[in-house]
């Protein structure tokens, strides 16, 4: 079976394991999912992140490690996808969201890679706003 959205579906696998108090979570890996990873590792959202061969099928595996404080409080308080596939979010580098008032951060796809919406602000560039995270 196809998969319409695999940005949502890493998502919601993050979401749900962040939920249950998982140390890690694993999904299958694409080029856009790790760069996704590497955004949220670099912000400090998570611990971090491998990629792996796969033994039974083809293709790769993504390991997220997620972060927790000291006494096991979440690091993600909540994340959510803002363009989808039935509704692109576009937006010009001085419409960039602000997430909290900036405590968050927003992941924008631009000709120029994934940016936080803080980076794209400085770059002076536009992109569609792939999620959100805080």
């Amino acid at each position: 079976m196809t998969m319409t959205d695999p940005i949502a579906d890493m998502l919601t696998r993050v979401r749900n394991a962040n939920i249950a108090f998982h140390d890690e979570v694993a999904m299958p890996s694409s080029k856009l999912k790790e760069a996704v990873a590497a955004i949220l590792q670099q912000e400090g959202y998570i611990s971090g992140y491998e990629v792996a061969p796969r033994g039974d099928r083809p293709g790769n595996l993504l390991r997220i490690r997620l972060k927790y404080t000291n006494d096991r409080k979440r690091v993600i308080s909540g994340i959510k996808r803002a363009s989808k596939p039935g509704l692109r979010e576009y937006r010009r580098a001085h419409e960039m969201p602000r997430v909290l008032g900036g405590m968050g951060i927003a992941i924008i796809s631009t000709n120029q890679g994934l940016l936080t919406d803080a980076e794209a602000r400085k770059r002076n560039v536009g992109g569609e706003v792939l999620c959100t995270v805080w």
